[in-house]
């Protein structure tokens, strides 16, 4: 079954910088994804990680200084297509790579990946996917073994594959992400992509030259040992999904598990770092 989500939805006044910290506290809970808006601010929340009390002990909402004022709503799953099919439009990275739909016209670029998204995320729009992909991109990807962590559509998993993986594992805990991303590798004809439904006790029992995982800051903080168990010698990990007064925290989790930071993107406050193992 898949995961259903509710949106918080608040209004803030002034806007400016009051939107940008709230956003920093509210990555601090489970809270998945954001988007800004003019009143101030839309946060995503799995409903099974929401409860009543969420929102108590953030600190700005206690700001008497600012008008803040929220509601939220469950979204159904069809809302987030409908959302999609309307708004979505194709995403091009370094001039060699272009994320469409199945509507839009071919492109004349080395890497054309067409997905569907439905309810997974990982299109290309967001910052933290746009970087996952400019690493995938601009590094030697191929005769390497690849793991992508938390795939969504399996955009990062197409892409490695297309680049020359030998062989690409792909995992979700959502069932719509799983199912999406097996329609989107056989929709781009990637046979070689294996995919798995479950967190990060359904990794297959082997290593990987590259995992990449763009999840969010409290999972990769949880998880980040157990990939470096599956990252080969001198192999690398991958990640985003977290904010850059979040990237020495996480660091230093990826430095206690033998791992270090050689190259970082950052995009709008969001980052992407590429570890290695040593």
């Amino acid at each position: 079954m898949s995961q259903i989500y509710l949106e918080y939805q608040f209004k803030i006044q002034p806007r400016n910088p009051a939107a940008d910290i709230l956003l920093a506290q509210l990555s601090e809970l489970p809270f998945e994804s954001f988007e800004e808006t003019e009143d101030g601010l839309n946060a995503y929340i799995r409903k099974e990680d929401w409860h009543k009390d969420i929102l108590l002990g953030v600190p700005l909402l206690q700001n008497t200084k600012l008008a803040i004022s929220h509601s939220f709503r469950e979204i159904p799953p069809e809302n987030w297509n409908e959302q999609w099919e309307t708004n979505f439009t194709p995403i091009e990275v370094g001039g060699l790579c272009v994320v469409r739909a199945p509507f839009h016209p071919k492109p004349f670029v080395p890497f054309d990946i067409v997905i569907e998204p439905k309810m997974s995320f990982g299109t290309g729009h967001h910052e933290t996917t746009h970087m996952m992909l400019q690493f995938v991109l601009n590094k030697k990807i191929e005769g390497k073994t690849v793991l992508d962590m938390g795939c969504g559509t399996a955009v990062l998993a197409i892409l490695a594959a297309m680049k020359g993986a030998t062989a690409v594992d792909a995992i979700d805990i959502d069932h719509w992400s799983y199912l999406n991303a097996r329609e989107n590798a056989d929709r781009n004809k990637q046979s070689q992509i294996v995919i798995y439904e479950g967190d990060v006790s359904a990794i297959p029992d082997k290593k990987y030259d590259l995992i990449l995982a763009n999840i969010n800051r409290n999972i990769l903080l949880q998880d980040i040992p157990l990939y470096c168990e599956h990252l080969e010698k001198n192999g690398a990990l991958v990640l985003s999904g977290f904010y850059d007064k979040d990237e020495p925290l996480i660091t230093k989790k990826c430095k206690a598990s033998g791992l270090i930071l050689k190259e970082k993107l950052m995009k709008n406050h969001w980052v992407s770092g590429w570890y290695q193992k040593v």
